[in-house]
């Protein structure tokens, strides 16, 4: 038990590390390649050329910009059409550490302006004279990543003190609720996946990462909720675990079958151990990629649904619309299940596939 810990919490601090320095390398190069008289003039110019100006000058709606804007990050959680909240923006520039809300980089209008020698363009946060800029700001889903914390920790630590509290009557409330799940997960996932003798070791981690997709997902779903799921950033910090956990994990079985599988001829080797050493790197991108396509698809199609009642304009549509929306939005809780449930069990397939333990000497 005390080995996983250990290896989770360097892999965690190893990935926001990670994370922070790869935000802030995107940023330099963007602020590199962008004209500084370009990032001078940007208000002008946003103001003037800003997306959806001229749809909204003419009385349309844009809908691939309402899309982007909706499963995109941003420094601001909006619920509603002009009801959200401004959150806190924290920057590193070469004059220090900045710390305002981010209601100072727009005007009444909502456009951007620059407040502090910084201006919103595109959602990133760049500086005027194109200097580079480390961005650590809540934004919107690091603040529905937090909200997502909690939610787990009130949720599991009710439910630890049901249990501790009525040991082993029938359980209820919230813990009824769980129980059958963590059960589920339990022995259909983990145990089947890993086996009797190590499953225990992986449980508690591969329990955090489903909960965690699912109610991510289904967070999303609420009216104004962030894609936190639908993040590609986010899909890759968990696939980088699931690798990192299952190779810090490999037994000389996994690793044998990777650089020197049984039975296989040697001159056979030098073509299968490359593919095998990049199938290492593809099952978690294959993972990061699944559950960042399927999340941000389902969004994009609920969200076209309901922009085809505006672009219509046809009020006999509207229910046949809708119709479909609730229907889709039926679909997208049973995928906010099965993403989760997918991802934890490849996961544990994978962990599964690097601890099993050679059998061949079992049946002599």
């Amino acid at each position: 038990m005390r080995k996983l810990y250990f290896s989770n919490i360097v892999a965690f601090l190893f990935l926001f590390a990670t994370s922070v320095f790869a935000q802030s390398e995107h940023h330099s190069a963007t602020s590199a390649t962008a004209d500084s008289t370009v990032a001078v003039h940007g208000v002008e110019a946003t103001a003037e050329h800003a997306p959806g100006a001229e749809a909204h000058a003419e009385g349309k709606v844009d809908l691939g910009h309402m899309i982007m804007h909706h499963i995109a990050d941003d420094h601001k959680w909006e619920f509603a059409h002009g009801i959200g909240v401004h959150l806190p923006v924290i920057a590193y520039t070469k004059d220090g550490v900045k710390v305002f809300s981010s209601s100072k980089l727009e005007d009444e209008h909502g456009n951007p302006v620059a407040y502090e020698g910084l201006i919103l363009e595109h959602g990133k946060l760049h500086a005027e004279d194109g200097s580079h800029v480390l961005d650590l700001s809540i934004t919107k889903n690091v603040a529905s990543l937090l909200v997502s914390a909690v939610l787990l920790l009130l949720i599991f630590i009710s439910v630890g003190n049901a249990y501790k509290e009525r040991g082993t009557k029938a359980p209820k409330g919230l813990q009824s609720w769980l129980e059958p799940i963590i059960i589920f997960i339990r022995d259909e996932v983990v145990k089947n996946s890993i086996g009797e003798k190590h499953y225990r070791r992986f449980l508690p981690y591969l329990l955090t990462l489903f909960f965690f997709i699912w109610i991510n997902n289904l967070l999303g779903l609420l009216p104004g909720g962030a894609n936190v799921t639908g993040n590609i950033a986010v899909t890759l910090v968990l696939s980088v675990l699931t690798l990192l956990i299952t190779n810090l994990n490999g037994k000389s079985t996994y690793w044998g079958h990777i650089f020197a599988m049984p039975g296989v001829p040697k001159w056979l080797l030098v073509i299968l151990t490359p593919v095998e050493i990049i199938g290492v790197f593809t099952k978690p991108v294959s993972l990061m990629i699944r559950l960042f396509a399927n999340i941000t698809a389902g969004h994009i199609i609920m969200l076209s649904f309901i922009g085809l009642i505006f672009i219509l304009k046809i009020w006999m549509v509207t229910p046949v619309i809708s119709a479909f929306a609730v229907f889709m939005n039926i679909i997208e809780l049973l995928v906010a299940f099965l993403q989760a449930f997918i991802f934890t069990l490849l996961t544990a397939s994978y962990i599964g596939s690097a601890v099993e333990e050679h059998h061949h000497d079992d049946h002599h």
